[in-house]
């Protein structure tokens, strides 16, 4: 009997302690074994990685059905099911995942910023820490190759186009008003913080077909999604103070910040170009609340500023000194949803709405005027696959427009006028290859105020060469409604519009990032009249043509040199337009042939700062002087910036920042006025354009209050 009990616990012990042994092989589609698969027993430590020849082999103490999983980076993970005594001799094909960060992009034209894109030209700190911004996103994207450097403006003039054709959008929604209050050779500044962004895409050209109505380029401001924790952040400046605080809850977020600039302290120490009356001042603020729902994102977005300055300047056909004297009030709102429904659709809409009104004495005269914008929209897209994705969408722009010009106890002139723009757009994105990715899209539109329709393809596509480097090329059509200067006197104009055509070589390793990019743009229906640019245009019509044409060199390197990272951009751009009242096709006083921005940040550890220098420099623009028989004929000088900035950490919490642009003190000249008549001895005088001051210094004090006593506002700066 002890016999047969102890035979009977034997085999039990056996039966309960058998090992199975597993065995096979991993390869990809090709049949090359792939070396470091993990390959285990879902739900067991039963598990093994792949050799060099991409042989496994294991045992387990498993039994019946189980399900060994197979993963390796960049391939999609595989699972096979069987008894585990048939787990043996296997041959696991694994399939590239591609959708992996080293995957082909399609990015000809495109620049990215923050932690959402695979391979970002600059990161969200980049855009307050580079020396001479001043905290600017648009002074910061000026560094970017593309770009034209206009100090006399201030926004963004992207290959050959000018400030009105590129595009503003935060969270999908058009900004109608992205700048700051100003008048003509006063630069303005871009309205939005980049403390409340996680991701900015700056789009040179050839765009998706969800964006309109933009002829050369878009800048996209993705903010924030989740905040870490609660925290109040103090601002206190030469030219004003500011106050920030964010609150965290479960499911929800709010974060608001607001300021008070007034330039008045830095006039008295720096000297001015302009007799100013009232020394540029504004009040401003920015909300945005976040509520995480089942199965997506809630977020509304909301900004004000209310600005007035008041100065005397010199005015070429004037005895006496022109004075001006701006209030702008601007206010802008969007709510967005972003979310999931069904089993792999996506849904992003939203509705934006922005105000903006202007009231400008100018001597005698008083120019009010305000514009009310509308933005609606709704996108829905499906990744059937991983080599498939559908999106589709529709956009509903409305802008109201009103303006009233008038002298005591007169009105000169009295415009107003209403538009509404709806399209429709689709895009394919498909993957053949972890290499190999295409891009296609059409998007159709329709203007009520100029009764038109518009249908614009837009097709890209990308080739990755090696796991380090690849080749895009985009191609595009993209129309814009004329701008209110125009409208306003004329509502029948058409259209203008652009072919863009890019190519893209990238090369990204071991943190260095080299970027060449190609581009023609071929420029149709531009809008044309026959009076002078300094009173009311006539005869407006479409028959102005252009190109732009050139070469565009990026490179970033953060890691050659210890706590140095520096980036060089190069630009070369031939460019040239019939429109406006140009009589001939020329160059557009706004570009310089070259243009070239070096970069640079160094943390000292020792000092616990961080130190940047930033030198930008451009060829001559060119300009026309009515003495001469040829026309913009002739160049400025070349204009040259070298700033600096220093940030010093005195705490943990506590930081002081200094910067000072145009370090040498160069007189940058932009253009020339001129009179509009001739002196005694028949000439036209002339007076120089040239910045408002020849430098700008600012020192700041910051300190951020938070439970971990360790977050600041060093990244911010």
């Amino acid at each position: 009997m002890r016999s047969h009990l102890f035979i009977i616990f034997l085999f039990s012990f056996q039966l309960f302690y058998a090992q199975t042994q597993i065995t096979g092989v991993v390869v990809d589609t090709k049949g090359k074994p792939i070396s470091g698969a993990n390959v285990f027993v879902e739900g067991t430590y039963s598990g093994d990685t792949s050799k060099e020849d991409g042989s496994f082999s294991f045992s387990t103490n498993a039994l019946g059905e189980q399900s060994l999983q197979i993963s390796f980076l960049s391939f999609q993970t595989a699972r096979y099911f069987a008894h585990v005594g048939k787990m043996t001799s296997l041959k696991i094909t694994l399939k590239e995942d591609l959708n992996s960060l080293d995957a082909v992009i399609l990015n000809a034209g495109s620049f990215k910023a923050g932690g959402t894109s695979k391979v970002s030209v600059l990161k969200p700190l980049d855009i307050v820490t580079t020396a001479g911004s001043a905290g600017n996103i648009i002074a910061a994207l000026q560094t970017l190759p593309g770009t034209q450097v206009a100090g006399e403006s201030g926004r963004l003039f992207v290959r050959g186009g000018e400030a009105d054709e590129t595009q503003t959008y935060i969270d999908g929604l058009r900004v109608a008003q992205p700048y700051g209050a100003s008048v003509q050779n006063v630069p303005s500044r871009g309205r939005f913080s980049p403390f409340l962004f996680k991701g900015i895409s700056f789009q040179t050209g050839g765009y998706s077909a969800e964006y309109g109505e933009a002829l050369s380029g878009v800048l996209l401001l993705d903010s924030e999604d989740d905040v870490e924790q609660d925290k109040t952040e103090i601002s206190l400046m030469t030219v004003g103070l500011g106050m920030g605080n964010t609150q965290k809850w479960k499911k929800s977020s709010l974060s608001i910040n607001t300021s008070y600039i007034n330039l008045a302290p830095y006039m008295l120490i720096a000297p001015q170009n302009l007799d100013w009356v009232k020394p540029f001042r504004t009040i401003s603020g920015e909300a945005i609340y976040r509520q995480s729902l089942k199965r997506g994102l809630w977020k509304t977005y909301a900004a004000f500023d209310n600005s007035k300055f008041e100065f005397n300047r010199e005015n070429i056909d004037l005895a006496i000194p022109e004075n001006i004297n701006l209030k702008n009030n601007n206010f802008y709102f969007n709510t967005s949803y972003l979310g999931n429904f069904g089993d792999r659709w996506e849904l992003n809409t939203g509705i934006s709405y922005g105000r903006g009104n202007n009231s400008l004495n100018y001597n005698s005269t008083s120019i009010n005027n305000t514009e009310d914008a509308i933005h609606l929209k709704m996108k829905v897209s499906n990744r059937f696959s991983d080599h498939l994705k559908i999106s589709a969408g529709s956009d509903l722009f409305n802008t109201d427009f009103e303006e009233q010009i008038e002298i005591p106890k007169n009105v000169l002139y009295n415009s107003k006028f209403q538009t509404t723009i709806g399209a429709i757009y689709t895009e394919a994105d498909l993957l053949f290859s972890k290499s190999l990715a295409l891009k296609v899209g059409v998007r159709a539109s329709y203007n009520n105020l100029l009764k038109e329709s518009r249908v614009a393809p837009r097709v890209s596509f990308a080739y990755k060469t090696s796991p380090f480097s690849q080749f895009s090329f985009a191609y595009g059509n993209f129309s814009q409604t004329p701008k209110t200067d125009y409208l306003k006197f004329n509502d029948k104009l058409s259209s203008e519009n652009a072919s863009h055509y890019i190519l893209n070589y990238q090369f990204n390793k071991a943190n260095r990032l080299l970027k060449l990019e190609a581009y023609y743009k071929d420029y149709r229906d531009l809008i044309r009249y026959t009076q002078g640019e300094n009173s009311e245009p006539t005869f407006l019509n479409n028959s102005g043509n252009g190109y732009a044409g050139g070469l565009d060199i990026f490179y970033r390197d953060g890691a050659s040199i210890k706590n140095l990272e520096y980036w060089i951009s190069y630009s070369y751009i031939d460019s040239k337009r019939r429109y406006k009242n140009f009589p001939i096709k020329a160059t557009p006083g706004f570009i310089a042939d070259h243009t070239l921005s070096i970069v640079t940040k160094y943390w000292i550890n020792d000092l616990r700062s961080q130190v940047g220098i930033t030198n930008s420099f451009s060829s001559g623009r060119p300009y026309n002087n009515p003495n001469l028989s040829s026309f913009m004929s002739v160049k400025t000088k070349a204009y040259n910036n070298l700033s600096l900035s220093w940030a010093y950490l005195l705490s943990p919490q506590k930081i002081l920042y200094f910067s000072v642009s145009n370090v040498l003190g160069t007189k940058n000249i932009f253009g020339y006025d001129y009179a509009s008549t001739v002196d005694t001895n028949g000439n036209f005088r002339r007076q120089e354009v040239a910045p408002t001051a020849d430098r700008f210094f600012f020192v700041g004090f910051f300190w951020t209050i938070s439970n971990d006593k360790k977050a600041n506002n060093l990244e911010n700066l």
